[in-house]
């Protein structure tokens, strides 16, 4: 991996921690509740955005702002309240942020979760401190696959999206990297190496251990 670079930005779900598992099953569930039925094997075509555009696209859009983020943080409850007993870091990946930092590389956070599920990650991890900037969903109109969240982060690092890597694991997410100018490291807990590679990754792992970034 050639780390001649002056940022890292990081995705959030399925790239600091392997939980995308649970984001769906809180999801089919939290659906179930409302009378929404939908099969595990169809959702992931359903899980991109901002969770405000995610519970429009199942909930209509006559919904109330007020209802909206109701609906939102009650759906982001049903997800911490399964996760919690099995938060953990994708190996590696705290000694891999020290290492960025003793090497004076900026690094940033772009993630669609709210500012509830970012607290949860980052705090339960005790890792906010390692990252000079962060931005969450609720900075953006548009979610991924748009490129909006890369480039606000870009801009809040004051580098160059030529000089700056992103590390994500979706399909939408590499999009919307690339969209912004960056290059991306794929991560292999949602996809394989082959369709991380055929959607535009430069480099693939599948953690964060015995990474030189020299």
């Amino acid at each position: 991996m050639n780390f001649n670079v002056k940022a890292i930005i990081f995705d959030m779900d399925g790239t600091l921690v392997n939980n995308i598992p649970y984001h769906e099953e809180s999801w089919i569930v939290f659906l179930k509740e409302y009378g929404i039925m939908i099969e595990p094997e169809n959702f992931s075509a359903q899980n991109h955005g901002t969770l405000d555009e995610m519970i429009i696209r199942f909930f209509g859009n006559d919904l109330s702002k007020e209802r909206i983020h109701e609906l939102g943080l009650a759906k982001e409850n049903a997800y911490q309240n399964l996760y919690q007993l099995h938060i953990k870091e994708v190996n590696g990946l705290t000694p891999f942020l020290q290492k960025l930092k003793q090497n004076n590389i900026k690094t940033g956070l772009a993630t669609m979760g709210i500012p509830a599920s970012i607290d949860f990650i980052l705090g339960g991890l005790n890792i906010k401190n390692y990252f000079d900037e962060i931005t969450g969903g609720i900075e953006v109109l548009k979610g991924k696959p748009n490129p909006d969240i890369f480039l606000k982060t870009v801009e809040k690092l004051q580098v160059d999206g030529k000089d700056t890597l992103a590390v994500e694991d979706s399909m939408g997410g590499i999009k919307s990297a690339k969209d912004a100018g960056l290059k991306v490291v794929g991560i292999t807990t949602t996809h394989s190496e082959e369709e991380l590679m055929d959607n535009g990754c430069t480099f693939v792992i599948h953690d964060y251990t015995n990474i030189d970034l020299n």
